[in-house]
C-alpha cells in the first residue's frame, strides 16, 4: 500500500466519522433547509459525473461513469422529493371550499 493511498484512505474514514457525528446532531427543524443545502452540492456532483463520463475512453470507466450519472441524478431527485414532502407537512390545514353556486343547486 502506498504512503499515498494511506492518506486517502485516512481521509475518507475521518470524513465518514465527522459527517456520522454533524448529521446526527442536527435537529428535527433544520433537517429540510439542511436537505436543500445538500441538494445544491449534490447538482454539483451530478455535473461532475457528467463531465468525467464524457471523457471516459474504455469500456470500465464508461461503465463507472454512467453508475456515477445514475447514482448522482437519483440522489438529487430523491432529496428534492423528500424535500417537498417535507415541505407540505408544514402546510396548515386548508379550510373547505365554500360549493360553488352549480354545485349548490345539486
Amino acid at each position: 500500500m502506498t504512503n499515498e493511498l494511506l492518506n486517502e484512505l485516512t481521509f475518507f474514514v475521518l470524513a465518514i466519522f465527522v459527517g456520522f457525528e454533524v448529521i446526527s446532531k442536527v435537529p428535527t427543524i433544520l433537517h429540510t433547509p439542511l436537505m436543500s443545502g445538500t441538494n445544491a452540492i449534490h447538482g454539483i456532483i451530478l455535473v461532475g459525473a457528467i463531465l468525467i463520463a464524457a471523457g471516459a475512453d474504455s469500456p470500465v470507466t464508461i461503465i463507472l461513469g454512467l453508475v456515477a450519472v445514475t447514482l448522482a441524478t437519483t440522489n438529487v431527485v430523491g432529496g428534492f422529493v423528500v424535500t417537498d414532502r417535507m415541505l407540505e407537512m408544514f402546510k396548515g390545514r386548508q379550510p373547505p371550499k365554500a360549493p360553488t353556486p352549480a354545485e349548490a343547486k345539486k
